[in-house]
């Protein structure tokens, strides 16, 4: 029975989803392994092979900054280069690019990066996020995501069309003109940033604007802390957050249960540690992994930058796919310590040469120019030597000095950080 009328993907058994995902694997990094920028970080990797999640966490991350500086190479190789503004990393484009297969839309993220855009319908999966939030047939949905550049409106935007909705294309700013639009035509849902919606509540307030209507949001794109989750809840709006991405679209999403996000059907999640390629376990904060399930642009563990945990159990919802517990920080914590970068990726090294330690933290404190560091380790065995041995792979690492500080393991807080810049910046 599906009261709700949920996607039954959505209420498969566990064990049924896990083996339809491994099964899914080889056809995916064959597709990745076609695409020149994926080509080398798969040489020696036997797609057949990989059918469970050991194999899987054996192939490189690949990080936003790869993917920024092949895209940057590509463009820099002038007029006598291929022309490839994907960097190699997508199977669709246009005539100029040599692609087979058509793009729809093209957007352009901060850096710039550039992201293709497919022809399936609700090619960003986001149907489900709003079926999740309460968005059905016949709703008129104020879209106040962008529709310039990034693709944050188009991804709700297909996911609303795919259930049945109407969709008024508000688009960011002009907060008198939209809430104009919302008096006339009186939508029922809202998708967009939260602090839009406050603004644009606060100003309806302020006008003496009723929207009776508006009782459902889907909201994405920063933070949406419970204060303003009950703020909305007062007004009469019920609103829920979705976890998306320019190159994955929705990758997690919240429901009635409002226990974390769960996450969508069509990608495979892992956590690892920041920096580094090596999964955590269940609980504990990490980096945010994602692998895509289609053969359009097929990002194969793809660092999102963003940090979070997975939760135990299921949804209460009946929903059964794993939940994480949402966006809690980003994972690059590089940090510049006496004209020297230090970076996540230093410290793992620094931990993988010495197998009796556990989690660790550079903690950067004293002001500019005046840095101390010290690295905190979980260590349950402590040979003699271990802190000056840390200290000399410290060293030879990040080619800078450190005190070395030993910990009982469980000590270090789960909250994902590596490198903790704790300096006075007066």
């Amino acid at each position: 029975m599906n009261p709700a009328n949920i996607d039954p993907l959505a209420l498969r058994d566990p064990a049924e989803r896990e083996a339809a995902l491994m099964a899914a694997l080889p056809a995916q990094l064959r597709a990745a392994a076609a695409q020149p920028a994926l080509a080398a970080t798969l040489a020696g990797i036997d797609p057949d092979a990989v059918t469970h999640r050991a194999a899987l966490a054996r192939v490189p991350v690949t990080r936003k900054h790869t993917l920024l500086e092949r895209q940057q190479a590509a463009r820099e190789a002038g007029p006598g280069g291929a022309h490839d503004p994907f960097g190699g990393f997508s199977a669709i484009g246009w005539r100029a690019t040599g692609a087979v297969r058509r793009a729809r839309r093209v957007y352009q993220s901060p850096g710039p990066i550039y992201e293709p855009e497919g022809d399936r319908a609700d090619y960003w999966r986001s149907a489900r996020a709003l079926q999740a939030a309460g968005f059905e047939a016949g709703d008129l949905v104020h879209n106040s995501f962008s529709y310039h550049l990034t693709p944050g409106a188009w991804i709700l935007e297909g996911g609303a069309l795919a259930l049945g909705c109407s969709v008024f294309p508000g688009g960011t700013g002009n907060t008198e003109q939209q809430l104009q639009a919302m008096q006339h035509l009186q939508p029922d849902a809202y998708v967009g940033t939260p602090s839009f919606l406050r603004i644009l509540l606060e100003k309806a307030a302020e006008l003496g604007v009723a929207l009776p209507r508006l009782r459902k949001a889907l909201l994405s794109g920063e933070a949406f802390p419970p204060s303003l989750r009950d703020w909305l809840a007062e007004r009469g709006v019920a609103g829920f957050q979705a976890y998306a991405t320019a190159e994955f679209g929705v990758i997690a999403y919240e429901t009635a249960a409002r226990e974390g996000l769960v996450v969508d059907e069509g990608v495979l999640v892992e956590i690892v540690r920041p920096g580094t390629d090596d999964p955590v376990a269940d609980g504990e904060v990490g980096e945010v992994v994602v692998t895509a399930l289609h053969a359009d642009y097929p990002l194969v563990r793809f660092g999102t930058g963003d940090l979070s945990a997975v939760l135990p159990g299921r949804c209460p919802t009946g929903r059964t796919n794993t939940r994480i517990k949402g966006w809690m920080g980003r994972a690059d914590q590089t940090a510049k310590v006496r004209g020297m970068f230090v970076h996540p990726s230093q410290v793992a090294e620094v931990l993988r040469r010495h197998p009796e330690l556990g989690r660790g933290r550079l903690v950067v404190a004293g002001e500019m120019a005046a840095d101390t560091l010290t690295l905190r380790v979980e260590a349950a065995a402590r040979p003699a030597g271990l802190a000056e041995a840390v200290a000399g792979s410290v060293r030879d690492v990040t080619k800078l000095r450190a005190d070395i500080e030993l910990l009982e393991p469980g000590s270090l807080p789960n909250d994902g950080k590596v490198i903790e810049d704790a300096r006075s910046y007066r």
